[in-house]
């Protein structure tokens, strides 16, 4: 692994504001938690990290213009998260994008910096696995991951990690990223009103 303490590559931070939030009922990024919306917590946490912008992936603009980012609707509509990635990339200025799920409010600044320091010239993907399962919506990508998406979401194969076999893949497990999130809460989304009932307890 490499330093924390290392020079990276430039990048850009980008929040998936997406989704239909139907088993939630609600717009999942202005449920309160803490006393922030979930969008303004990942917005908290994915700041500072020495990123040269910061933007918001959104089909609903009007709804986010208060958090005064950049904001860029989907390239491809109706292509679910993996077109929200696919979205980031396009419209990113720097050489990769570290995504975040506008529904992750656990997200750790410190796991972060610690994934933005893997990122070398050797590395496409940086990406947390629990249980050996990727957490792609937490995650950065180079986009040099722009065209395998891209023939991806042509054939409507959405399923996100279908295109890592592709790519150079730096896999964190429970190990690399315990000194930073040793619950490894950051992964937690809530997509329910009990996932969020307990989120508010674990806030409490």
């Amino acid at each position: 692994m490499n330093s924390p303490n290392r020079a990276c590559p430039r990048f850009t931070v980008a929040i998936i504001a997406g989704g239909q939030s139907s088993r939630m009922g609600r717009d999942k990024a202005f449920l309160e938690l803490g006393g922030q919306t979930l969008i303004e917590r990942v917005v908290a946490a994915g700041a500072g990290l020495g990123q040269s912008e910061t933007i918001l992936i959104t089909n609903k603009p009007d709804e986010y213009r208060h958090l005064e980012l950049p904001m860029y609707t989907d390239v491809i509509p109706g292509k679910g998260s993996l077109g929200g990635i696919y979205s980031a990339l396009a419209r990113a200025t720097n050489p990769a994008a570290l995504v975040l799920a506008c529904d992750m409010p656990f997200v750790k600044t410190g796991l972060l910096r610690f994934m933005i320091a893997q990122l070398d010239q050797d590395t496409d993907i940086v990406v947390p696995r629990v249980d050996g399962y990727p957490q792609a919506m937490h995650a950065i990508y180079r986009k040099t991951c722009l065209a395998p998406i891209r023939a991806q979401l042509d054939e409507n194969r959405l399923k996100i990690i279908r295109f890592y076999d592709k790519m150079r893949v730096t896999y964190l497990d429970e190990a690399d990223y315990a000194p930073y999130d040793p619950e490894g809460l950051s992964f937690t989304n809530l997509n329910t009103p009990a996932e969020l009932e307990r989120a508010r307890r674990l806030i409490e």
